[in-house]
């Protein structure tokens, strides 16, 4: 009875939190002028980030959104962006948990995660991971430092709850680290599932080999650990995971890409299948099940074919050197998103910039107007547009409008 009584105390005050969040610009409608400069092919920047604004810090590490099946707003997306920049004083570097409600225009700070709870020294800022529970009530973020329970508050900071995981071993790691026995392992790719009652985190890198490890909805909202999955048939890095059916409260499968190929996890039967037709120490930065398995890699962009295969892109010209003006498919890509209202439409976000496909993956095209940088993070948006973010900043387009055409630009000789 006490905890039911403490579940239902929590499920309240995140409610009320919720209802009584102050308004922002994040609420109101676009702008007219964004609209109609997106309808006519132009590409927006984004300026409402928090922090420094120094080096990284408008860069979105990962953009998620309400895992539940017919949410309330299918218009909200959360984000979570880095100011780790070397010229911002240690006390002020910071994790934000974001929030947007017009596409990404403005974004609102729902938490400001303050260095105690990560390790700028040690890769932060580029692979943390995001979760998101229905309804937005709260989050996971992952960090060199574990994995923390984010809640957001209407009048006083963010309630931020680490969340148990392994520790470093007392046995020397196999590549020297700037850990101590004991210490948080690195949390890395996080997935709840739609009814917000389990989860499945990935741990590891240089601190440990790579596992995952299952959690429950506890007392009070916690999460609390119920095992590990069978144990990954890699040593390498996990970068990826994406359940077979992210709006199902019980998926059948969950697919795990990591530094040398893609695998899928039978969560009935626990038996892993690798997926055919990925290429030798393909590192998967990226995967989207929507309409079946695409994958992001290095060096490559794949399309499915089945449960458990995939077939490569080869007839794309995606620019490889702006310098040398080379194109070809071998492509260092770092996100694949497929729409999921339109799924003839994809997006890929590489070294050397953004790429849109209109026929379901088979030939692409390269987005012009944005700052000649890679980009790693992209999202559709329910009306088409998409959130693109790289490391000098984020932007909004709409390269499926209809007086768009997008094209591969090649430079002058």
């Amino acid at each position: 009875m006490n905890r039911l009584l403490h579940a239902t105390r929590w499920t309240a005050l995140l409610s009320l939190a919720v209802l009584m969040a102050p308004r922002s610009l994040a609420q109101q409608a676009v702008p007219n002028r964004v609209r109609t400069e997106l309808a006519s092919c132009q590409v927006v920047p984004v300026t409402t980030l928090p922090g420094s604004h120094q080096f990284g810090s408008n860069f979105l590490e990962t953009v998620a959104t309400d895992p539940k099946p017919n949410a309330h707003d299918a218009n909200t997306v959360w984000a979570l962006t880095a100011d780790m920049s070397s010229a911002v004083p240690y006390p002020n570097r910071a994790l934000y948990l974001l929030q947007s409600t017009d596409g990404g225009l403005t974004w609102r700070t729902l938490a400001r995660i303050g260095p105690r709870y990560f390790d700028a020294k040690i890769g932060e800022g580029l692979r943390n991971g995001l979760g998101v529970a229905p309804g937005g009530r709260d989050f996971v973020v992952t960090t060199q430092e574990g994995a923390f329970q984010v809640i957001p508050r209407a009048h006083s900071a963010a309630l931020i709850r680490p969340i148990p995981g392994p520790r470093v071993p007392a046995s020397p790691p196999r590549i020297p680290i700037a850990k101590r026995p004991g210490q948080p392992v690195r949390a890395g790719v996080v997935k709840i599932t739609a009814d917000g009652r389990r989860m499945i985190l990935g741990y590891g890198y240089f601190d440990l080999e790579p596992q995952l490890i299952a959690y429950r909805r506890g007392a009070g909202g916690r999460w609390v650990e119920q095992g590990p999955l069978p144990h990954l048939p890699t040593d390498l890095d996990i970068f990826s995971m994406e359940f077979d059916q992210p709006h199902a409260a019980r998926p059948r499968s969950l697919y795990v890409g990591t530094g040398d190929q893609a695998f899928r996890l039978d969560l009935r039967t626990h038996l892993w299948h690798e997926i055919d037709g990925v290429g030798p120490d393909s590192a998967i930065h990226s995967m989207s099940t929507v309409h079946g398995l695409h994958l992001a890699a290095c060096w490559g962009v794949y399309n499915p074919v089945s449960t458990d295969q995939v077939a490569r892109v080869r007839q794309a010209s995606f620019l490889l050197h702006p310098n040398k003006d080379q194109a070809g498919p071998n492509i260092r890509a770092y996100s694949v998103e497929v729409d999921p209202l339109r799924p003839n439409r994809e997006v890929v976000t590489t070294i050397t910039g953004v790429y849109t496909s209109a026929d379901a993956g088979k030939s692409w095209r390269r987005l012009h107007g944005l700052p000649e940088t890679e980009f790693h993070t992209s999202h559709f948006n329910r009306d088409g547009s998409l959130i693109l973010s790289g490391l000098d900043g984020t932007f909004l387009a709409n390269p499926f409008a209809s007086t768009c055409a997008p094209r591969l630009i090649v430079r002058p000789r």
